[in-house]
């Protein structure tokens, strides 16, 4: 059995829907498989994932934002990216979308009765198999690694508790963590230990992945300034180095940089995944999303950052976050929400090139 194929499904089929969107999903299997048929391109599909080309990267959808809680709408970030970079369908592997039901979060939070009957909606009979988006993903992710180690992964969310098993199965994969670290572009820190006692969504998914890293200083958060504590209590507290927007404002991009390849430098990190909030970007940026904040970093920043880290270091993992496509939030314009969509193909593109 390849386990793959029963976790994951064709891009842009983790949406669940009956009639809303169908046009969507087929506009989007003629484009990448030449025909909207969901049998043919079903079987173009498979036959990918039995074989797993390691020579380009691999994109992963996690459509799901039941981690979200403030402006769902992440859920379709995937499908809608893939459309921004069709014309590079060449240089990625597509493994498909993780399914999702959108009621559930993490299989830890289920009874047995409901995983059981979540079992055979998703799969048609009972098998030991994960029903919650984090928790496929999770099992996804780890089958990928065991089959292909050197498998460079580029995870679309999806709210930013979709990168919890993304990151999560990244670092366990790793045979040296001492040589890994994670560059986090956000505007918040997502640093609770909790929300509202839930332990896993998109303001506690960093928290959560610090026990899987060597020290929790091979974290480096950029872009923050949108929180309720002070940049002192996070490093004092938490132990997490963080270069706010307003010191890559005030400092520039050069110096940013040349302080971040040292920080990694002197820890001895060889390898970086990077985990990229499109809301780490100013709100004219990144205005579909659920929390665009002001005073962000700009398009030009982040890809300076990016594309020069990559010299220094090998970047192996990554994931764009939190774009929610048909989100409007107030005193948005709708020629700022489209043009937003444009960057994050842009983003998109640009974590294609630097994975290696």
């Amino acid at each position: 059995m390849n386990k793959l194929k029963l976790l994951l499904t064709l891009p842009g089929n983790g949406v669940h829907t009956i009639h809303t969107a169908k046009e969507k999903k087929e506009r989007l299997r003629e484009a990448i498989y030449g025909t909207a048929d969901v049998k043919r391109a079903l079987k173009i599909w498979e036959k990918k994932l039995d074989s797993l080309p390691t020579d380009k990267p691999m994109i992963l959808g996690i459509p799901s934002d039941n981690g979200g809680g403030i402006q769902r709408g992440a859920n379709w970030g995937p499908l809608v990216i893939r459309g921004q970079i069709l014309q590079e369908k060449d240089r990625f592997t597509d493994l498909g979308d993780v399914r999702v039901i959108p009621h559930l979060l993490h299989d830890k939070y289920l009874n047995e009765k409901t995983i059981r009957e979540c079992r055979k909606a998703l799969y048609g009979k009972v098998v030991k198999l994960p029903v919650s988006p984090l928790s496929i993903a999770e099992e996804a992710v780890r089958e990928i690694y065991k089959k292909k180690p050197t498998a460079k992964i580029l995870g679309f969310g999806g709210d930013h508790s979709t990168s919890y098993p993304l990151v999560k199965e990244w670092l366990l994969s790793r045979k040296d963590k001492k040589k890994a670290g994670i560059l986090h572009f956000d505007a918040h820190t997502d640093l609770l230990v909790d929300r509202l006692g839930i332990d896993l969504c998109f303001g506690t998914w960093t928290y959560q992945i610090l026990e899987f890293l060597k020290s929790r200083d091979h974290i480096l958060q950029i872009g923050i300034r949108s929180s309720g504590k002070t940049k002192a209590h996070w490093k004092k507290n938490v132990g997490i180095e963080q270069i706010w927007a307003s010191e890559v404002k005030k400092n520039g991009v050069e110096k940013t940089l040349t302080k971040i390849v040292k920080y990694f430098k002197k820890l001895g990190v060889e390898e970086i995944y990077i985990s990229f909030d499109i809301d780490a970007l100013d709100e004219k940026y990144a205005a579909a999303t659920g929390t665009p904040e002001k005073e962000g970093l700009l398009p030009p920043e982040c890809a300076a950052i990016i594309r020069l880290l990559a010299r220094e270091f090998k970047i192996t993992g990554a994931d764009l976050m939190e774009v929610a496509p048909f989100v409007l939030p107030e005193g948005v314009e709708q020629r700022d929400q489209k043009s937003s969509l444009t960057v994050a193909g842009d983003i998109a593109r640009l974590l294609l090139d630097v994975l290696k």
